[in-house]
């Protein structure tokens, strides 16, 4: 299935759709399932800790953050699928990230946790018909469509992958 057509998709979203290469949904699963965490396996130990600058993030921090998103963008997507119109909440990242503790886990630990995300992400995407993959529903106040949120999903990711290459590196 082709990506979105971005006129449908709220603004805030485009800046990850434009991350995904391909058109093609299923080879931009295929590329989220190793991607990101291949680049995390190359980290020393010691790098799972650092923060760029005061106040930002650790690689733990983000990590866990890229599976919170990935819980929550998926369970919308299933709520849309299933033909569940209930309106979704938006969620605060900073928030979640405060309360989460990522840097008393290990890198192991998280790394483990994200792959298994990524990959139930990726099966729950590839189970989903055309049909189901349409279907729009209104989380954070605005309409989007289960597909739109699958390429926010793997842009999303390829986004932090981005951000870890260009300022923890």
């Amino acid at each position: 299935m082709p990506k979105p057509d971005l006129s449908r998709v709220p603004t805030y979203y485009h800046r990850y759709i434009d991350q995904v290469d391909t058109d093609d949904l299923r080879q931009a699963l295929k590329e989220y399932r190793t991607t990101l965490s291949s680049y995390l396996d190359t980290l020393p130990d010691a790098k799972w800790n650092y923060a760029y600058a005061e106040g930002k993030w650790t690689v733990k921090e983000l990590v866990q953050h890229i599976i919170d998103a990935d819980r929550i963008f998926s369970y919308r997507a299933l709520t849309f699928a299933r033909r569940d119109m209930t309106p979704l909440p938006g969620f605060d990242e900073n928030t979640y990230a405060a309360a989460c503790d990522a840097n008393r886990r290990s890198g192991c630990e998280l790394l483990r946790e994200l792959r298994t995300v990524q990959e139930s992400c990726a099966l729950l995407y590839e189970s989903m018909t055309d049909e189901q993959l349409a279907v729009e529903g209104v989380a954070n106040g605005k309409h989007v469509s289960v597909l739109a949120i699958a390429f926010i999903q793997v842009g999303h990711a390829i986004h932090h992958l981005k951000v870890l290459k260009e300022r923890y590196s």
